[in-house]
């Protein structure tokens, strides 16, 4: 499959419209139609309902598989354009924003190039060769992997866990509790915010319903997420050490059961290099935020 194509379809897909697609991509809407044709006919298969735009269930298969698809083929460019203009002097970091931890970004060399992107978009950063070097989070069970999308060639490992915590607005009924469970907060308004754990992780956890959104936020701002929580618009899970620089305004309180923390991971490409080298010295485990830590410092 022609990934040109490829890459088209997922943006139809993604956009559910022809229109909002070619203005994305730089294309005509005919041109957006035309290629989407070319791969229905390659594959001898319909893709894309038109009206409305959704994709069929073939469509729905090739999605499964066209996301590590691309990001190998970006992954794949971007390393011979790498190896063809040879090391670079400090590498860029890609990472999602609350995994630029206090420890860890002290381990960072002067002279690197930080950005902060969405979790989703760290791996694609590294593949476009946009960054050398992408730091990930989000929660797991202790020891376990994050959950992330296929990766394709990027090599990766764990650098740091620390206890999650129930961001509570200061005086809620719960906020003195000494541990929470979460199936305790079924019945909870929540935050919908792209650095929190989405609701549905949550009634994933819980093994059942409930969980409902009481307030979205589109932004990264972890200050704003924190401000919105101490004014009563909804619980957020978080890891402890972000609650404990709110220390005042909110309480973290504990997430006792079921047992998962908040881990961050080193993604990189280069196996040589200043970002190999980087991520061989991330490799030495910075100190984690130590158990029972809430927001009030105590």
């Amino acid at each position: 499959m022609d990934p040109h194509l490829l890459r088209t379809f997922v943006t139809v897909a993604d956009r559910r419209s022809f229109s909002a697609a070619a203005t994305e991509l730089g294309y005509t809407q005919s041109a957006v139609s035309q290629q989407i044709a070319a791969l229905e006919a390659d594959l001898g298969l319909a893709l894309l309902h038109r009206r409305p735009v959704a994709p069929t269930r073939a469509g729905e298969r090739l999605l499964e598989h066209a996301g590590p698809l691309l990001l190998r083929h970006r992954a794949a460019r971007a390393d011979v354009l790498r190896a063809a203009a040879g090391p670079a002097g400090r590498p860029a970091v890609a990472a999602s924003p609350l995994a630029c931890t206090p420890a860890i970004m002290r381990s960072l060399p002067p002279g690197c190039a930080l950005r902060t992107v969405a979790r989703e978009r760290v791996a694609g950063e590294i593949a476009s060769g946009a960054a050398g070097l992408g730091l990930v989070d989000g929660i797991a069970a202790p020891s376990d992997p994050l959950r992330l999308p296929d990766v394709g060639p990027l090599p990766g490992f764990g650098v740091v866990e620390e206890e999650t915590v129930v961001v509570l607005p200061d005086g809620h009924p719960l906020s003195h509790r000494r541990g929470l469970d979460l199936t305790d907060l079924t019945d909870a308004l929540w935050l919908r915010a792209p650095v929190a754990v989405p609701v549905e992780r949550l009634r994933e956890l819980a093994g059942g319903g409930g969980f409902r959104a009481a307030f979205r936020y589109d932004g990264e701002d972890v200050r704003t997420v924190l401000n919105l929580a101490a004014a009563g618009h909804g619980l957020v899970l978080l890891p402890a050490s972000v609650a404990v620089a709110a220390a005042g305004a909110v309480r973290g309180v504990p997430l006792v059961s079921p047992r998962v923390v908040h881990r961050v991971e080193v993604l990189y490409a280069e196996v040589t290099g200043p970002a190999a080298a980087l991520a061989a010295q991330l490799r030495q485990p910075p100190s984690s935020t130590p158990p029972g830590t809430s927001a009030s410092g105590s």
